[in-house]
Parts: C-alpha cells; structure tokens; sequence
C-alpha cells in the first residue's frame, strides 16, 4: 500500500518535466526518460495493488475465521439457560452476516487509512513543493468537510445497528418457519406466513435504505467543496502562468496532484459512514465473546471419582427465574444399580431434575452428590463421561445414521454400533434402507420417523455404555411393538447401572426400585408400585385414570375414584 501511495505521487511529479520539457523546450531527451518512467510506475502499481489485493483478502478472511471459531467455541460452553434465551437464527445472524460486515469493513479501514491516506498525505506534501501558498488555499476546505462526515458517521451508525438487529430478526424468522413449516401447512397457515415475511422484509428493506442514504449522503458534500477546491486552484493557478510567476508545467503537477487526491480524500470521507456498519457489527459480536459462564468448573475442581454410581438430592431448590420457583427442597436418592422412577403431572419438576444431574443448570441451593462427591466440585466432563442421556426431544444431526448412533464414541467400531443398533430395535429397519448405516438422517432427522429417531437416540445411549443412565420419557414416540422390544433392551442395559427414568406412561415403570411421584417441584409419595398403589394417593390416582384411557393396565380396585 506505501508502494502504491508512492507511485500515485510520482504520477504527479512526472507531469512538470512532460509539460516543460516537452511540450515548451522541445527535449528529445526527456520523450524516452518519461516514457520509461511512466511505464515503470503505472507496473510498480499494478503489482503493488495486485500484492495489497491478496493480502488484505488473506487479513479478511482470517480475521473472519478467527473471530467465528471463538465466537462457536464460547457459544458451544455456553450454559444452556442462556440458549433458552437467544433464538437459533440470531445467533446464526451474528455468525455470518455480522462477522462478514466487519471483515469488509475492517479490509476497507486498513487499505483506506494506510494505502489511501498515505496518498493523500504523499500528494498534500507535493503540493507544499509546488506552490506553498496554493497548497494552504487547498486545505481551507478539509476542516468544514471533517466535521459534516463525522455527524454523518454518527447517524450511519444508528441506522447500522437497526439494520443488524433486523437482520437477525429475519434470521431468526426464516429460521422458525421453515423448520415448522408442517405446522404451517397442517394449519393452513400460507398465507399468514408470507404476510408476515412480507412485512419483516419490507421493515429491513426501509432501514437498509435509510442506512444506505445516509452512507451515499459523503459524495454531494465530498464532490461540492472538490468542485469550489478545484475551481479556485484553476483560477489562481492559471492567473499565476499568466502573470508569469509560475510555470505551465508546475501548473499541470499541480493540477494533476489535486486530481490524484482527490479520490483517495473522498474514500476517507467515505469510509468514516461505512465504518459504522464494522463498528455496531463488532459490537454485536464482542457482546457475545464476552457473556460470563455461570455454569462452569471450579478452579480447583477435580475429575470425579466413581465408585458405585450412587447419585443423592440433597435438600436441592432450583429456579430458572428469580419469580418462578421450580424445585423445592428435592431430597432423593438413587442407589447404585438401582432403577429410580420420576411421575407426576407436566410441568411438575420431573425434568428439571434430571437435568441437573450432568449439570446443565447449577441448583440455587442443596447439593447433588455423586459417590459422595458434589458434582459442583468435580470437572464437568469427567461427571459428563459417566451420564448416558436419552430425551423426549430427540435431535439427530444432518449425517448417517453411523455418525449419529457413534455420537460421543469416536472409537467405536463397526460391530459396536451394528451390536447397540440390534439392541434399540434400529438394525432392522436400517438394513432395509438402501444406503443402511450410511444413509443421510436429514436436517433433525426428518427423513425418519418419530419412532425411528428415538430408537438411534437409544441407540446412541446404548453404544456410551455409561454406569449412569438418564432417560427422559426415552419410549414416548414408540409403537406397542417397538416399545415392547426397546424395554427388554432397556432393562437389560439397566442391570448393575444408576438409572433414572422419566415416564408418563407408567406401565413402562411398573417393575422400578423406587418410583417418586413430583407435583409442583416437591416429592409428595415415593415407594415401589404396589406400595404406592396401597396408599391410595396421588400415585393411584394417575394409574387409575391412565387405566381408563388405554384400557391395557389393571386398575386397582381399591382407590376411590
């Protein structure tokens, strides 16, 4: 960029000896040596454009990268409460629209401020050389033009930050519909969609408009006061060849000069509005770069030492808002190699509480113990190592069915996965597909079916091997069939291993240890079925209406009704 600041200046010095000696004294010397010298520096800014163009491309994209590997490497540890709170498009926003405009912005800052100013800079000073008194006259209009672009800058980034919130906004809109578009269809809902996507659309298409008036509203101020600038050079310039206090030739390089600076002096006008779309993009992206991680490990935390895999609540309250008290005083315990059941009506805690065992969240009070260890005192991948989870919300990622049922055993081999496939009741239908293992799940799986993808979630459990199980409504999505062949896969995974389950189907729970009944985030009955079933209470209650509905479990006689 110095290379090509210089070269612009040299055009300029290379006018007086073309006008003077040339066209004035007749110098049959000076024809070659300008020839040769103009071609020496129109190549020596060619190639130093040329090396400019592939470094600052090279910078761009670096910073680019960069900057989205640490931003996906703090979003990734992020805690999960801080997921619930962000949507999925406005973060893809800031990844790709964001990250991009600061790339571009960040490339133009440094070619403007280094290769352009040093241009004008360079230029300015052959000016001074020239005609010293010219050259302050030239300058007279740089202050009043400095201060219109700054207010300029102001407002542009304003409007920048608008339209980056908008594009988020519609990120996140696009994002929501196509991946509910059965929703959309099931209801009918076309129509309302695309009213709703017109008017986001429009809504970002007026801001971006404004931003970009704004941006465009440096050229008439810039090309105005170039117009008075150049206009009175011409006058005096051409008065002082007249008067004869100066030559034609020092005329022309001056001249020339001011040509030459001009355009570099009106990037830097530019670039002051556009800097203001890098600037509120930065702000955006250092936002997220710098959120506190609540739930994180201890500086002194060590790696958990199992032992038997017995899991204890001990007197644990937890909210995920100040206002809205989810757990109140949980005290549970999960014996080793013991099956553990969690019923009781939705929204009652059943959930909350199995996700505070791997730590998604961290308990506002109580302990949750591992083998006599506070899972908030040991490293959370080493607590993570031991957990095998299976949700009621399965995800499966665009890839083979192999990759998802080998998600988290980079070592597991062929007959492994085929071996856990064979146990979730997954090789059979696999094997009839025709790609089998190798065959494209979809974007979350939607070439499968909702039975189907819970099976490869099991699957994938199953192939972890892990002493403690999670398993959060693991059957909900199963037909009679599947759901009678995954729990003897189930039960038999379970023998000698910690095991806490989630149903709402309680004849998937019948033969558990302990089966704890949670309403409004307390446990109000705990003991094995039977027991339950004499006490009469809550738990009888749901056996008996679910009784009444599927018409398949014995109903106990004994609770009225």
């Amino acid at each position: 960029m110095i290379v090509s600041a210089l070269t612009a200046t040299a055009t300029a010095f290379v006018m007086k000896p073309i006008i003077d000696e040339v066209f004035f004294d007749k110098n049959p010397e000076f024809v070659f040596y300008t020839t040769i010298a103009v071609i020496g520096i129109f190549a020596a800014r060619g190639f130093a454009t040329y090396g400019q163009t592939i470094v600052m491309d090279w910078i761009g994209n670096r910073v680019v990268s960069d900057i989205q590997k640490k931003l996906f490497k703090k979003l990734v540890f992020a805690d999960l409460a801080w997921f619930h709170d962000n949507s999925t498009g406005n973060l893809i926003s800031r990844f790709v629209f964001d990250t991009n405009y600061l790339k571009t912005v960040a490339t133009q800052t440094l070619v403007v401020l280094t290769k352009d100013s040093l241009t004008a800079i360079f230029l300015i000073a052959s000016l001074f050389y020239y005609d010293w008194q010219m050259a302050l006259f030239t300058l007279i209009a740089l202050p009043p033009g400095a201060l219109a672009i700054r207010q300029l800058g102001k407002r542009s980034r304003k409007a920048s930050s608008k339209v980056l919130e908008q594009t988020a906004d519609f990120s996140a809109f696009l994002e929501e519909n196509f991946h509910g578009i059965r929703v959309v269809k099931a209801y009918d809902r076309e129509n309302q969609a695309v009213r709703q996507g017109d008017g986001v659309i429009e809504d970002r298409f007026k801001t971006q408009f404004k931003a970009a008036r704004i941006e465009a509203s440096s050229s008439p101020i810039v090309e105005t006061l170039a117009g008075f600038l150049i206009a009175g050079v011409i006058f005096y310039g051409a008065s002082n060849v007249i008067d004869g206090t100066t030559t034609p030739g020092t005329f022309f390089a001056f001249i020339t000069a001011i040509m030459l600076a001009y355009q570099p002096i009106k990037s830097v006008a530019k670039l002051f509005p556009r800097m203001q779309t890098g600037l509120a993009a930065a702000q955006r992206i250092f936002a997220l770069l710098d959120i506190e991680h609540n739930v994180v490990d201890k500086p002194e935390a060590t790696p958990l030492e199992f032992h038997r895999g017995e899991v204890e609540f001990r007197d644990v309250k937890f909210s995920y808002h100040p206002e809205e008290v989810v757990l109140r005083g949980i005290s549970l315990k999960l014996e080793a190699g013991k099956r553990v059941a969690l019923v009781g009506p939705s929204g009652g805690g059943k959930s909350t509480i199995l996700n505070l065992i791997p730590r998604f969240y961290d308990v506002d009070s109580g302990e949750i113990m591992v083998d006599g260890q506070n899972v908030r005192d040991v490293t959370m991948a080493s607590l993570r190592q031991k957990i095998a989870l299976v949700s009621q919300d399965v995800f499966l990622f665009d890839d083979t069915i192999k990759v998802n049922i080998a998600y988290g055993r980079d070592d597991a081999t062929d007959e492994e996965i085929i071996s856990a496939a064979k146990s979730a009741a997954v090789h059979d239908f696999v094997s009839a597909l025709p790609n089998g293992y190798e065959t494209l799940v979809g974007s979350h799986g939607v070439r499968l079916s909702g039975g189907q993808k819970q099976r490869i979630a099991i699957a994938r459990a199953m192939l972890k091997d892990a002493p403690i199980l999670l398993l959060d409504e693991a059957t909900s999505a199963l037909d009679t069939e599947s759901e009678r062949k995954i729990q003897m896969a189930l039960k038999q995974l379970m023998k000698g291993r910690t095991s806490l389950v989630i149903a709402h189907r309680l004849s998937t729970i019948l033969d558990a240890d302990t089966i704890n009944v949670v309403v409004a985030g307390e446990i109000v009955e705990s003991g094995s079925h039977d027991q339950l079933l004499k006490k009469e209470g809550v738990y009888a209650d749901l056996y008996n209406h679910q009784f009444s509905f599927e018409g398949r479990v014995t109903p106990f006689r004994g609770v009225k009704s």
